[in-house]
């Protein structure tokens, strides 16, 4: 698949509007169907001789006990989890077509509507992750939640409840919904998802193809636990590059938002995403992809604390090394042969960080404290692990010899990129 070009879909909610997507199931029995015995099939079996059959006494048939004796591993997983995931309903009201009994079209767009005007546009999943005295918290995803008039959250046991957004990031796609707690009785425990590794056997639990299938459960294991995929949001605009976990869990449409969990029953990803096609149509399976616990607990402290993510900025502009020939390497970075992985910078952005570090061109950035910086997701995601106004160190090659510097992050990603 080197010459073609993939599709990164965030994983769709289900769509919900006038025209609905119906899956119907159908059994289909086949038979012989005649229309009589004619007089040659009549004639043909007077010919036949007749047998005698004996019929013997029947005995009945009877289900044994299972030899499955106690809860499976991803039973208890499942159980331990299952009661916090939710689905997440987006009401949104339908703009009318055409002139109402007055003669004046309804395209205001208002969401000051009743929720009689509103219809469920989509639906996605969600993971309820801490409960105060009277107030819940879910976590979802953003793409789940845009343009929502009104959300409504139904519980693993069938109780709706009305949900209020507190805060949406749009660069790492996630959302924050709080709701009354004295319906909650279950709350999901995140685990570090550094501690991750490939092969580790992972459910995924959410709402496919919206609530008539919530709560439901796929298997798989991690294929990766860090990938760097360039993320759209639903419009196909780009967002840059995202880290995230891959794995081979089944993951679709309305699993958006839903719970990536260990088989400790702990939450290591919010399920976001999905390599649906490439360019030449090639069928594409098994690869999903889910936002990492530690990035998600990061944002949704924020989100939960301002209503939005103010993430520290370095200033500058960066190639991965891996993507420089070794010649170039050796010649113009004039790096050790022992330095295989960090950032270079191309350029850097005036009154940032960069730019009162001393930061120049084709310096090599290997490490954030004590952090190794194997690739520009390494870099992010060092710098998005603190908060606008923390010092850090920086350890960097320039022309061979290496340098570190503390510089205060004094610039956030909104600043530079306005």
């Amino acid at each position: 698949m080197t010459d073609e070009k993939k599709k990164w879909l965030r994983v769709s909610p289900k769509k919900m509007w006038n025209n609905s997507t119906k899956i119907a199931l159908i059994a289909v029995v086949a038979g012989v169907v005649g229309g009589g015995a004619g007089a040659y099939g009549l004639q043909y079996l007077d010919t036949l001789t007749p047998s005698t059959v004996t019929v013997g006494s029947t005995t009945p048939v009877k289900v044994a006990d299972t030899n499955v004796k106690g809860e499976s591993a991803a039973t208890k997983a499942f159980n331990k989890t299952s009661g916090a995931v939710v689905s997440v309903i987006n009401l949104q009201k339908q703009k009318a077509s055409g002139l109402d009994i007055f003669g004046e079209s309804d395209d205001s767009g208002s969401s000051s509507s009743s929720s009689s005007d509103l219809e469920t546009a989509s639906e996605g999943s969600g993971v309820i992750y801490k409960k105060t005295d009277d107030t819940a918290y879910i976590v979802t995803n953003n793409h789940v939640v845009e343009g929502a008039s009104e959300l409504q959250i139904l519980l693993s046991d069938g109780t709706k409840l009305t949900g209020t957004l507190v805060g949406t990031d749009n660069i790492s796609d996630l959302a924050v919904i709080k709701v009354k707690a004295d319906k909650i009785k279950d709350v999901a425990q995140f685990a570090n998802s550094n501690e991750v590794q490939p092969g580790e056997t992972v459910l995924a639990i959410g709402s496919p193809l919206g609530s008539d299938y919530a709560t439901s459960v796929t298997e798989g294991i991690i294929s990766a636990t860090k990938r760097e995929v360039a993320a759209t949001d639903e419009n196909g605009t780009s967002l840059g590059k995202a880290t995230v976990m891959q794995t081979d869990a089944a993951i679709n449409p309305g699993n958006s938002g839903g719970a990536l969990i260990n088989l400790a029953g702990q939450v290591v990803g919010i399920n976001s995403m999905k390599l649906s096609s490439s360019t030449s149509g090639t069928s594409v399976e098994g690869m999903g992809f889910a936002i990492p616990s530690n990035i998600v607990v990061n944002i949704i402290n924020q989100l939960e604390k301002d209503g939005k993510v103010d993430r520290p900025a370095l200033g500058v502009k960066m190639v991965d090394l891996t993507s420089v020939s070794a010649a170039d390497q050796k010649d113009t970075l004039k790096l050790p042969e022992s330095v295989t992985g960090g950032v270079v910078v191309m350029s850097t952005i005036d009154n940032t960080p960069a730019k009162t570090l001393g930061l120049k061109k084709y310096d090599v950035i290997t490490k954030v404290d004590d952090k190794d910086v194997a690739n520009s997701g390494d870099l992010r995601d060092a710098l998005y692990s603190h908060k606008t106004g923390d010092t850090v160190k920086i350890t960097y090659y320039r022309d061979g010899k290496i340098l570190t510097g503390e510089v205060k992050l004094t610039a956030t990603t909104s600043e530079i990129n306005k």
